[in-house]
């Protein structure tokens, strides 16, 4: 069989740890992977510990026990020892003999990437070798050892999430008698990763929504407090999230309505009816700085957003959007159209007077000039101008004042990349703000061209209405639609537009350079060509070719060519992509609509009154039952005023 290696690591082992570090950065992940548990096959086959671990082969172990130059700390290839490759392939009596004759082994994690941490009482958890668990806990194994490596992270290249802890390991592999085992031997229920994740944290992100029910409840079950303040649901991870927040952010509605049941009580019953008291308690945003409804109109997930068309969270939406949302928006809606009313206004009669100097071109056809700021406010009229432009102007610092704070809380990639919570239009407003205040100073200091960040301003403020759509069911998810369009099918369209035009308008060009310009204008120069090029793309104007006199025989050739990509099927595709845009959203209308008001019925309720029953924030539902008459499943909801 042959001699167990040196007690030293050897040379092959010394570069392990930079070869890995190479390959983990050079590498993908998937790669790594497996040229690592290449590695670790191949030293196993090399090392007679390791392979006798593997093969169960007691014979061979008890012969290295009696051989004096082995050592039972020897590691493979991923700085594991022959407990972890005993543990690996659920071989209990090898185990045991490793165990008997290397005590401490039982405590040794392994050493390198990926599995940085993992002892062989990880191994034997996930293997669900409770046998194995139990000689590792009679054998001194650490219930508080934590796998801290790369494969253990939460990261979209590992298939699985199971914290860091033994406990975690045991609570997700769904094992309750491993689970009692770890608690029995001191296991921390409280105990956070890295993360800053608890054991039910973690359970929330499993994908067996049904087990994760089941091992929640009994981990609370062991939940005795102690000397905590707080009980283990309330705990926090380093995101500020609770358990209970963290089903909603990630869009568990299985395990969210479970931790909602928990939450619940009857109130009282008459027949079919039941009426139940839900508790609020981060739900509602009212004295929350992190509340679960602005949590789920803020994050990226779209899962998420069907929290929203849960019970009892639907219910509060619809309550507080009807009796505070929709009331505040349609006013604030009235007063900025009001005020852009009064902008248009000012804009239209802005101080206007004959041109003084001469013209220089014949293509020259400017009649009117800017007044200057002494000759701009003398009549009543003027007066009445310069009212509206107060107002404007204070509207537009206002306008800065409130987004600005805004911005330098949420930061501004979540501010303006959210659709849900109005992005764009984020962005048109405070762009409309500062071209009014740009406009100020060009009057102010007698600088020519305001027409500029004027007419920029009128759009904006214009366009900027829209985001008052979506306090109507009707409207609201069209403004979505349009910003999906803009965003995502125009601007994708829109490259492939430019390489078309690019194209075709330097053929046009050379195809004409040698022609009379005052006959064939429209190509005459470069830019004029792409300009022109563009018209024809969008079927703004027709073929603009002179057809009284010869043409350039490649003209008819590029044209029939370009009328053929550019109109059939360039345009054909951005309707096409455009249908199915629309389509996707009008499937999902209702939930975006709750979506675009959960702003509304949170943000802008935190300082209305909240739903208080003896200092919780609760919510009454009464339901009747499906089958009970001849009536369908409906809701009635009121909120419980305080007492």
């Amino acid at each position: 069989m042959g001699a167990c290696p040196p007690k030293a690591k050897g040379p092959w082992l010394q570069p392990q740890t930079p070869l890995l570090s190479w390959l983990f950065r050079e590498q993908d992940w998937d790669q790594h992977l497996d040229q690592a548990y290449m590695l670790q096959q191949k030293r196993i086959r090399e090392s007679p510990l390791l392979q006798a671990a593997k093969e169960n082969d007691l014979f061979a172990l008890r012969q290295l026990m009696l051989d004096p130059t082995c050592d039972f700390r020897q590691r493979g290839a991923l700085g594991e020892t022959a407990l972890h490759v005993a543990a690996l392939y659920d071989n209990l009596e090898a185990a045991t003999a490793l165990m008997e004759a290397a005590p401490d082994l039982v405590r040794e994690p392994t050493l390198y990437e990926p599995l940085v941490g993992q002892t062989a009482l990880h191994i034997a958890i996930v293997n669900q070798n409770v046998n194995l668990v139990r000689a590792l806990l009679a054998h001194g194994a650490s219930v508080s050892a934590r796998a801290t490596g790369a494969a253990f992270r939460r990261s979209p290249q590992n298939l699985i999430y199971f914290g860091e802890h033994p406990l975690s390991f045991a609570a997700c592999v769904g094992s309750e008698e491993i689970v009692r085992l770890l608690i029995e031997h001191g296991a921390n229920i409280r105990a956070q990763d890295s993360l800053g994740n608890t054991v039910l944290h973690i359970l929330i992100l499993q994908p067996n929504k049904t087990f994760a029910c089941q091992m929640y409840n009994l981990l609370l079950s062991y939940d005795g407090r102690g000397d905590h303040l707080q009980p283990l649901e309330a705990v926090p991870n380093h995101q500020g999230l609770t358990p209970f927040k963290l089903a909603g952010v990630e869009g568990n509605t299985v395990m969210f309505q479970h931790l909602m049941q928990k939450r619940k009580h009857i109130q009282w019953t008459y027949g079919p009816l039941t009426s139940t008291l839900y508790d609020l308690t981060e739900i509602d945003s009212s004295g929350d700085d992190q509340s679960l409804l602005e949590l789920i109109v803020t994050t990226k997930k779209r899962e998420a957003r069907q929290i929203l068309d849960q019970t009892p969270v639907k219910e509060l939406v619809s309550l507080k959007w009807r009796r505070y949302g929709r009331p505040y928006f349609c006013v604030l809606g009235a007063v900025y159209l009001l005020y852009i009313i009064c902008f248009t206004v000012c804009c239209v009669y802005r101080p206007l007077k004959p041109r003084t100097t001469n013209r220089t071109s014949p293509r020259d056809n400017t009649l009117l000039q800017q007044k200057l700021l002494q000759e701009a406010y003398v009549t009543s009229s003027d007066d009445m101008r310069l009212v509206g432009e107060l107002v404007t102007v204070i509207g537009a610092l206002i306008i800065l004042l409130v987004e600005i704070p805004d911005i330098l809380r949420m930061g501004a990639t979540r501010f303006f990349g959210q659709t849900i919570l109005g992005g764009p239009f984020h962005v048109l407003i405070i762009t409309y703000a500062f071209m009014v205040l740009v406009t100020m100073v060009m009057r102010l200091t007698n600088t020519d061209g305001e027409v500029v960040p004027m007419s920029l301003a009128l759009v904006l403020g214009w366009c900027n209405v829209m985001y008052f759509a979506r306090g109507f069911q009707m409207l609201g998810p069209f403004t979505i639609m349009i910003q999906k369009m803009i965003f995502g099918d125009l601007m994708r369209f829109c490259w492939l537009m430019a390489v078309v035009i690019l194209g075709f308008a330097s053929a046009f060009y050379v195809i004409f350079q040698t022609q009379d310009p005052e006959e064939l204008g429209h190509f005459y120069d470069y830019p004029m060509a792409l300009f022109s090029t563009f018209e024809l793309f969008l079927t703004i104007i027709d073929g603009p070719a002179n057809y009284s006199v010869d043409l350039p025989t490649m003209y008819s050739v590029t044209y029939s060519a370009f009328a053929i990509i550019a109109t059939l099927l360039m345009l054909n595709l951005l309707i096409a992509m455009m249908g199915d845009t629309h389509w996707r959203v009008a499937h999902e209308r209702d939930e975006l609509w709750r979506a675009q008001v959960s702003p509304g019925a949170g943000g802008l309720v935190q300082a209305s009154p909240s739903c208080q029953v003896a200092g919780q924030a609760q919510i009454e539902v009464a339901y009747l039952e499906p089958n009970a008459c001849l009536a369908s499943r409906c809701t009635v909801y009121k909120i419980m005023q305080g007492i």
